[in-house]
């Protein structure tokens, strides 16, 4: 795919969401970032609801660690693994409060030191709540990145940094979102929806659905 195709894919998926941004209810760094911890293999609907009864008690991590593992699981049993979940957010949270103040570090190192941070969620934490031009590559984006050909990649990380280099820069900051969101609502894993995709003319996959 070349970069003049790139940038127009860009320039419609903007012009469709000018102003994309997660699912995920927050309004801290440290709600973001406990929600998502909390979101894997969860829908952020579900996740949502759980924070919703969690942050009115304790949305700070030593409120948290004030409440107790057994009471962070109470507020969160209605998710998946919530037993494990509830464990490294507690771990989080200590973390935070005995080496950073109770504060989410900035730094993708420190974000993955965190139990529970991998790469994908320093990613999330580093692009949705400080505002760095990073790309977490999920599911969603690894299959419209490859399927599309805005980057192909056999991995996460080859995607990653395929798309760091592919998209213009003045998409980066929100590319995260909108590749996540298209593949989440357009670009589906079964039968994508090409009838009703923005993109479709500019897409290269070869095996089109026309469904919208």
């Amino acid at each position: 795919m070349n970069a003049q195709k790139r940038y127009e894919i860009f320039a419609r998926l903007r012009e469709h969401n000018p102003e994309p941004t997660t699912e995920l209810d927050w309004t801290t760094p440290f709600e973001l970032l406990a929600a998502v911890l909390l979101s894997a293999q969860a829908t952020d609907v579900g996740v949502n609801k759980a924070t919703a009864r969690l942050y009115p008690v304790a949305n700070t991590p030593q409120a948290i660690l004030d409440l107790g593992l057994d009471g962070l699981k109470e507020h969160i049993r209605t998710i998946g693994l919530y037993n494990t979940k509830a464990e490294n957010l507690i771990k989080t949270c200590r973390i935070l409060v005995e080496q950073h103040g109770g504060e989410v570090p900035r730094t993708r190192a420190a974000l993955e030191a965190l139990p529970g941070v991998g790469r994908k969620t320093a990613n999330v934490i580093l692009n949705t709540a400080f505002g760095e031009p990073t790309i977490a590559v999920d599911t969603h984006i690894f299959r419209v990145a490859n399927r599309t050909g805005l980057a192909k990649g056999k991995n996460v990380v080859e995607v990653e940094q395929k798309l760091l280099r592919h998209v213009p820069k003045e998409f980066l900051k929100d590319a995260h979102h909108w590749l996540i969101l298209h593949g989440r609502y357009t670009c589906v894993a079964r039968r994508p929806r090409c009838g009703s995709c923005v993109i479709e003319d500019l897409c290269e996959f070869k095996d089109k659905v026309d469904i919208g």
